[in-house]
């Protein structure tokens, strides 16, 4: 078994690959749309050229703002610290609960590590909001389920 910190540096690690990848996917769907309005200027002229060209530059934008939100993720990566202790539930605590384990960092949805499932959640989700401040023992009602506070690292 692993440490708390260790197991929170793994899911920061996992946190920082799921948001390269998005970051990486975004780039190469710019490129790709870039080159498709590039191809259509060499194509046919009139009408047919600008739609298709304003298409492409359409695609293209929604994938720089794709960019721009794995980059801000990236940012917030930066911001959140896996090797202090934590007592209460706060941006880079691992809070584990009767119904479930929430690393609280960004929102990455489920990862596994060492077999063991954990939910990366943002400091602004609903869940995290209500867990934030909460320390061992605590109850709360989250969508009218009661989650207990087990531990927090």
């Amino acid at each position: 078994m692993q440490s708390e910190q260790s197991v929170r540096q793994a899911l920061m690690q996992a946190c920082q690959t799921y948001v390269q990848q998005r970051i990486d996917t975004a780039r190469q769907a710019m490129e790709a749309a870039q080159e498709s309005a590039n191809e259509e200027s060499k194509s046919s002229a009139g009408d047919k050229y600008e739609t298709g060209r304003a298409m492409a530059q359409i695609e293209r934008d929604r994938h720089a703002q794709l960019l721009a939100e794995a980059l801000k993720l990236q940012q917030e990566l930066t911001r959140i610290n896996v090797d202090k202790a934590y007592e209460t539930a706060q941006p880079g605590s691992l809070v584990s609960t009767d119904r479930g384990r929430f690393f609280i960092s960004i929102s990455a949805g489920k990862l596994t590590v060492d077999g063991t499932d954990y939910f990366a959640v943002s400091p602004a989700s609903p869940i995290a909001a209500l867990l934030s401040g909460h320390k061992p023992g605590d109850v709360l009602s989250f969508n009218k389920q009661p989650y207990r506070v087990l531990s927090v690292d």
